[in-house]
């Protein structure tokens, strides 16, 4: 059975990649910035095309993977005939995602005119920018079909890293994009219907190229971990039936999930059209600051629960109530040390970050969707909760009781979502989605966590909400330090990308201290669980 050792050295080697790649990723988005604008109808059109195959992927492919194929894979390499099986589940995601591609590509006007309500010209660029980013689809599931099985051969970096080269390729085109066409002060591209089919070739083609070259690089990772794919076609007595019902539910929970996103983003979209204000969040906004919020989730969020989770797999499939109930506490309980801390911090430092990530924009873009990270970083310790708590019914291959759940959230963030649009001015609607969708983590932690009780018989919820409400009071002090650090700061530094930078690296960096001591003084244990990682790294002659 894998250790805590061996756990926090696959979380720390992914960590590390996924650093990268949200670096990477964070500088994407400032080029892309430069290039389109944060707010506007130009960038507006494309947000809504080029997260339509991200979209897409979550609802084909992305959690049925989760649900299935790891589950599957690791059971398969313990039996005989286990690559053939293996086989057998790549050549039907391929397939599959081949043909959903292709239909879903034809179908892009309709997908534009589902997820966004504007204008005729910005719906038309939306359109044309969907043509190119569609495609996009089969890649991510290539990448993610690989990676998975990958990670259930025990090679994690990979699939950590991969997004680090598409990041690169995409930073290269948007910066061509500036260099031949301008920035959007001076080229006019914030206005859509000035668009010509060549600015929309090269920045949405760039973006398609970059997620081919994720794809294409895990090959020889693949080779390397041992895995000799070939293609083979059968269903028939290969098991995976059971492995279509799993998929079933997870597609009916993310289907539902996806509805709420829908409103959303019609909702938002309508914003710019309905407001006085000449400078409104929309979509990309609300786009820029979904990643602000992912950010500390992919960093340890997700490295430590997909670490995790080829371990919950093995327990879930060994009948090890005790291992699951044990690894799933462990989780949660680190989980919720980064990121309440991070959302204590983020609260403080909202407004320099977004500066960072919109360094050319206008101060009324970067206050308007500063408004929006705030509203989403409140709810980043549910989400690193339901995030652990999904794991264990994939592990289980139980989506179907998710379901009601999902459902639940789901009301949550289109109750909340309509009630902003009533109560609120149109300034405002896309923050109240950003909150609604908060809300909506919490609703689902709790109500998961409540639900697994009776699988697991307990699930550890006094030691669980312990170090949580510990971690609630360290975070105080650290936020209060870092507050006091910004308002000294402001007094001495200008304004722009260089006082930003630094008001983020002194002042978090002394509110992270503060947090890390107060969290020693209550003594909570499970502070090496999160900081083992960096320190081995820190050590000499550890690599």
């Amino acid at each position: 059975m894998t250790g805590p050792g061996s756990i926090g050295r696959g979380a720390a080697l992914m960590a590390s990649g996924t650093a990268v790649s949200r670096a990477t990723g964070l500088l994407r988005m400032m080029v892309l910035i430069a290039a389109i604008g944060v707010t506007g109808e130009a960038a507006d059109a494309f947000s809504v095309a080029n997260k339509l195959p991200n979209i897409l992927f979550m609802l084909l492919a992305g959690g049925v993977l989760n649900a299935v194929l790891v589950p599957q894979v690791v059971r398969a390499y313990k039996r005989d005939a286990g690559q053939e099986y293996v086989d057998r589940l790549l050549t039907l995601g391929f397939v599959v995602l081949a043909v959903a591609t292709v239909v879903l590509t034809f179908a892009a006007p309709l997908l534009v005119h589902l997820y966004a309500d504007a204008a005729p010209d910005q719906m038309a660029l939306a359109t044309t920018f969907a043509y190119w980013c569609i495609p996009q689809l089969f890649f991510y599931g290539v990448y993610a079909l690989l990676g998975q099985v990958l990670n259930a051969r025990g090679s994690f970096g990979p699939y950590m890293w991969a997004p680090v080269v598409n990041n690169l390729v995409a930073i290269g085109g948007f910066v061509a994009f500036i260099v031949v066409f301008g920035s959007p002060e001076t080229s006019g591209v914030a206005v859509a219907s000035s668009w010509t089919s060549g600015q929309v070739a090269l920045l949405a083609g760039i973006s398609t190229l970059g997620v081919v070259t994720q794809a294409v690089v895990l090959v020889p990772s693949l080779r390397r971990a041992g895995v000799r794919y070939r293609f083979r076609w059968g269903l028939r007595g290969s098991g995976l039936g059971r492995a279509g019902q799993v998929a079933t539910w997870t597609l009916v929970g993310l289907g539902i999930g996806l509805l709420g996103n829908l409103v959303v983003s019609r909702v938002v979209s309508r914003a710019p059209s309905e407001a006085e204000a000449a400078t409104v969040a929309s979509n990309n906004a609300y786009d820029v600051a979904f990643s602000i919020f992912m950010l500390p989730h992919s960093l340890v969020t997700v490295s430590l629960a997909t670490a995790l989770f080829t371990r919950l797999s093995g327990q879930a499939h060994d009948e090890d109530v005790d291992g699951v109930r044990s690894t799933f506490s462990y989780g949660v309980r680190v989980v919720g040390l980064f990121t309440v801390a991070a959302a204590g911090l983020l609260l403080v430092l909202a407004r320099p970050v977004t500066d960072i990530i919109a360094a050319t924009a206008p101060a009324e873009a970067v206050e308007a969707t500063t408004r929006v990270v705030q509203a989403m970083v409140v709810g980043l310790p549910a989400f690193g909760a339901w995030s652990m708590a999904q794991r264990v019914y994939y592990a289980y291959e139980d989506a179907r009781s998710m379901v009601p759940i999902q459902v639940a959230m789901a009301v949550v963030v289109v109750v909340g979502t309509l009630l902003g649009m009533v109560v609120a001015p149109p300034s405002w609607w896309t923050a109240c989605a950003g909150l609604a969708m908060s809300v909506s983590y919490v609703v689902g932690a709790v109500a998961a966590i409540w639900h697994l009780r009776r699988r697991l018989g307990r699930v550890d919820g006094g030691r669980i909400v312990r170090v949580h409400v510990r971690a609630l009071v360290a975070v105080l002090p650290a936020a209060l330090v870092a507050w006091l650090a910004t308002r000294v700061l402001s007094l001495g530094l200008p304004d722009g990308l260089l006082g930003s930078v630094v008001v983020c690296v002194v002042a978090g960096g002394l509110g992270g201290v503060a947090y890390v001591g107060a969290l020693r003084v209550l003594r909570v244990e499970e502070l090496d669980g999160l900081l083992r990682p960096v320190l081995a790294r820190l050590r000499p002659g550890r690599g």
